[in-house]
């Protein structure tokens, strides 16, 4: 195959015209096979992955505490408010604002080039915007999910002598888990997708790998439709997984 390779070039730069499946083959080894390049994609998959993970974990605890904060001061009563929650709450608020509000690229860019503009590690830079950034919407989901339990839920737990945080964590969170499931899939995916934006602030991940394959064969076909396909199996992979945990809590639902 490699000779093969080296004679289609050769041909290809000597002026000779090739049809069209052996100037597919050439360019589909040189984005590929040429010089073991596949290994930029695999060690781009890895970072793509790893970097999902961490802004994912980021993420649900960040989301997760936000959440907590902004449940727990619209579940007061009216003459009993807790001030510092109240600060707690405001703070939440704009921090969902602000985050949701404005698009993911400029905070990319506020993150690498304003508040970590000395840093090198620039992949790390773009695991922690996407981290914040995914913790915004985490937080509506869980909160969404939190407030949709029934409140009698949590009277019940509160009668049986549970204190407020026991009663969410034993009984209403455990609840409110099987309805936002869905809903933290899909912005699981979400935020897989949108790890391509680190590279444009220099994270290593897929893209840049793909990118760099394109400054040296000076051909972006190839490298661009297997990146897409590559993302698109991993999203396929991942929703099926969530598929199979969903079907498993419903079936634990019925028992």
């Amino acid at each position: 195959m490699a000779e093969q390779f080296e004679m289609l070039s050769a041909l290809s730069k000597s002026g000779n015209s090739l049809n069209f499946w052996q100037n597919f083959f050439v360019k589909f080894y040189q984005a590929f096979i040429y010089g073991d390049r596949w290994k930029l994609y695999l060690d781009g998959v890895g970072t793509t992955l790893v970097i999902t993970a961490v802004a994912l974990a980021m993420g649900v605890v960040l989301g997760s505490v936000v959440a907590l904060v902004r449940v727990a001061h619209d579940q007061q009563r009216a003459h009993h408010r807790n001030l510092v929650l109240g600060i707690f709450n405001f703070i939440c608020k704009i921090y969902t604002t602000v985050i949701r509000g404005t698009p993911m690229m400029v905070q990319l860019l506020i993150m690498s080039m304003v508040i970590f503009k000395t840093s090198r590690n620039h992949t790390v830079v773009g695991a922690l915007a996407l981290g914040i950034n995914s913790g915004a919407y985490v937080s509506e989901i869980i909160r969404g999910g939190l407030m949709s339990v029934d409140p009698g839920q949590m009277e019940a737990g509160r009668s049986l002598g549970l204190n407020y945080l026991t009663t969410m964590v034993l009984i209403v969170i455990p609840q409110a888990i099987r309805s936002v499931l869905p809903a933290l899939g899909n912005e699981f995916i979400i935020l897989l997708k949108d790890t391509s934006l680190v590279t444009v602030i220099g994270g290593k991940e897929l893209l840049y790998a793909a990118q760099g394959i394109m400054n040296r064969t000076y051909e972006a076909m190839f490298p661009l439709l297997g990146t897409a396909a590559i993302y698109l199996v991993l999203v396929m992979l991942f929703s099926w997984l969530l598929g199979k945990l969903e079907r498993r809590l419903r079936q634990g639902d019925r028992r």
